[in-house]
């Protein structure tokens, strides 16, 4: 009976035993790892494998593509025809009639000399030097001169390649010297040099392409002495006959 029971008991246990060996034993945590000296510090990257990163997905974005650009060449716009400044250089004869402000007038004869720089078609600015000279003013044998000296600006109402008309305004300064009456029947001698302006105008008239023909009549306003040795404003008028020449007019185009 106890050999009955031995058996009937070792084959109850065997089937608990053979269980028990193919479990796995119970997990058992590591020690924690020394970290050597010389990295202390330094946290110990884990043991644990990093799980992959998926792939980004690849999301497709619609391109837009520019048109061709066509390079057309730019119309070219005509450019405003350009006025050369041309330059006129003109020497002549001048009648000058004086006025004195004590009455009566005085003819004086000389030369004029002008040069002019056209800054456009109908605009050009003037210097204008002239000196006239009366050899036996009054009789009283001494002569009355006159210096001018004066520049300002000129507009040409027309300008063809025959003639042209102008006018034009001139300022600038005068010196007068010569005979004048006292008041009592004598005379004395003196000079004024003061301010002077005048203005008028004239033709220019065409000879060939680098020679014309100017004439002009200003009024001029100037100043002398009257009977009492005051210093008076006169009124001048004069007549200027110029030749009038455009340098290097031979060698181009048309004047206008």
């Amino acid at each position: 009976m106890r050999i009955v029971l031995k058996v009937a008991l070792s084959l109850f246990i065997w089937p608990i035993v053979v269980m028990a060996q193919d479990s796995p034993p119970p997990a058992q945590t590591d020690p924690p790892e020394q970290n050597p000296p010389e990295s202390q510090g330094v946290l110990p990257l884990s043991s644990t494998p990093a799980s992959p990163t998926p792939d980004p997905a690849l999301i497709p974005v619609p391109v837009q593509t520019l048109p061709l650009l066509r390079l057309q060449p730019m119309p070219k716009t005509p450019l405003p025809a350009a006025y050369a400044p041309v330059i006129k250089v003109s020497a002549g004869f001048l009648v000058t009639s004086l006025g004195m402000p004590a009455g009566g007038y005085v003819a004086l004869r000389g030369g004029n000399a002008s040069i002019s720089v056209d800054s456009g078609k109908r605009f050009a600015t003037e210097l204008d030097i002239s000196y006239a000279r009366a050899p036996n003013a009054f009789k009283s044998g001494h002569h009355m001169d006159m210096l001018s000296y004066l520049v300002g600006p000129a507009y040409y109402p027309s300008r063809r390649d025959s003639m042209s008309t102008f006018v034009h305004f001139l300022a600038g300064g005068a010196r007068v010297a010569g005979p004048f009456s006292n008041g009592s029947g004598g005379l004395l001698l003196g000079h004024v040099h003061y301010p002077a302006w005048g203005g008028g105008g004239g033709v220019e008239c065409t000879i060939s392409r680098a020679i014309a023909l100017r004439v002009s009549v200003d009024y001029l306003r100037t100043n002398f002495y009257n009977p009492a040795g005051n210093i008076r404003g006169q009124n001048d008028i004069r007549i200027v006959n110029n030749i009038l020449y455009y340098p290097g007019e031979f060698s181009f185009r048309k004047r206008h």
